[in-house]
């Protein structure tokens, strides 16, 4: 397989895909542009090379063109940091990007405009009625399939080279993530300096695995996270699973969780997964007291519980000081750690604690001679918040693409250019 370090870009034009989703606020202003830099090693190696970039991404979920999820929104503070007068072209398949694309000279940057605007990027029909028929809805699919093989041929016509560097959209076979891949011989197609990162950074946690292993998983939802416990279970010493699933799990211990969030539909599914990792030898951990509130709000009353009796009208929302020092202990002991997900709703100032206590458990342990991969976007959020993001091994940039890379899953974009 190519690699951008011995590919020669001199006299080619490359297209880049990449993951500059980033989110803006109400007067478009990037709020955090985390995304763009971690694109920037790739895009000037091409330039350096004396090679041409025309970069392709996508800007939110639009249903068509829409201006709030326009690229142009972004491209003065890619033209900055890349230090080049990026150009741009208003659709991303019409005649201005063919022409400017012809016309790209070496060191130049055509930016495209945003390639979800087309139905075709994504491969899925759009303006179904509610009520469509199955074969209404089968001949959709089919027109969008023929269209979307134009369209493919198209941004591929663009260039000499495919680069694709968007592990964050790697789980998904779109037109630009994968598909485009088969217009490209072996030697022509490659991982962005990111992409090959974020590659080389999961399959080491997956599969050169120093012990223990442990892994943190939290969030809302046991039945978001189901295929990525299980596939753990086969893999870790330890899970410690926290955050809103942490009382599902405690319900159906049979404890009592206040108005705590919890997935009454899944309590038998959480006993099941108790027992897997009795059965597997797997070491669970999981809170044991929790800080409460009497509402969901930074500015509620707060007190702490044992997290098998917290009162009627109140509600966990971090894990509390005993469970920090499990966790810490743990952490403490570990080689290879991965941890998806926050210990509470850090996104209030009040229930921060949990988190934070888990990130610097994590920087120690690996100063300490552990591995450490962060990834999904809350885990992402929260190294970065409390300042911690320099102290681990790897931060990821891909939230869906590594969830599903946890779960065991091939993904189409990197399928795409290794073939595996």
């Amino acid at each position: 397989m190519q690699t951008i370090d011995n590919f020669n870009f001199a006299g080619k034009k490359a297209f880049v895909r990449v993951d500059f989703n980033v989110p803006l606020d109400e007067n478009f202003n990037i709020t955090d542009d985390t995304r763009i830099r971690a694109a920037l090693p790739t895009l000037k190696k091409i330039l350096s090379d004396g090679g041409s970039v025309i970069i392709g991404s996508h800007l939110g979920r639009p249903k068509g063109v829409a201006d709030k999820f326009s690229l142009k929104h972004i491209l003065a503070h890619i033209s900055e940091l890349l230090g080049v007068d990026v150009q741009f072209a208003n659709d991303c398949v019409g005649e201005e990007a063919k022409v400017k694309s012809v016309a790209l000279q070496p060191g130049e940057v055509l930016l495209l405009e945003n390639l979800r605007f087309y139905a075709e990027e994504e491969g899925k029909p759009r303006g179904l009625a509610d009520d469509a028929t199955d074969e209404e809805k089968s001949a959709a699919k089919k027109a969008i399939k023929a269209s979307q093989k134009t369209f493919t041929e198209t941004l591929a016509s663009y260039a000499d080279v495919y680069v694709n560097d968007a592990f964050g959209t790697a789980h998904r076979a779109h037109a630009s993530t994968a598909l485009i891949a088969d217009f490209f011989d072996v030697d022509h197609k490659l991982f962005g300096y990111l992409m090959e990162k974020e590659v080389k950074a999961v399959e080491k946690v997956l599969n050169d695995i120093q012990r223990p292993f442990t892994a943190i998983m939290g969030g809302s939802k046991v039945s978001s996270k189901i295929e990525i416990i299980e596939n753990l279970l086969g893999k870790v010493d330890n899970l410690i699973i926290t955050g809103g699933m942490t009382y599902t799990f405690t319900k159906a211990a049979g404890g009592q969780i206040g108005n705590s969030i919890c997935e009454d539909d899944k309590l038998d599914l959480a006993t099941e997964l108790v027992q897997k990792a009795k059965e597997q030898g797997v070491n669970l951990v999981l809170a044991v007291d929790s800080k409460i509130a009497d509402s969901f709000s930074n500015d509620a009353k707060t007190d702490f519980a044992d997290v098998n009796r917290i009162p009627d009208g109140w509600e966990g929302l971090d894990i509390g000081p005993k469970t920090e020092a499990i966790y810490a202990e743990v952490l403490k002991a570990s080689k290879t750690i991965l941890w998806n997900g926050p210990t509470g709703v850090f996104e209030f100032e009040n229930f921060t604690h949990g988190s934070r206590s888990v990130g610097e458990a994590v920087v120690a342990a690996t100063k300490n001679g552990a591995f450490s991969l962060v990834g999904g976007g809350d885990s992402v959020a929260c190294v970065n918040k409390f300042g911690l993001a320099d102290g681990v091994s790897y931060v990821s940039t891909g939230g869906g693409a590594l969830l599903e890379a946890i779960e065991g899953k091939v993904l189409p974009g990197i399928k795409a250019i290794r073939g595996f």
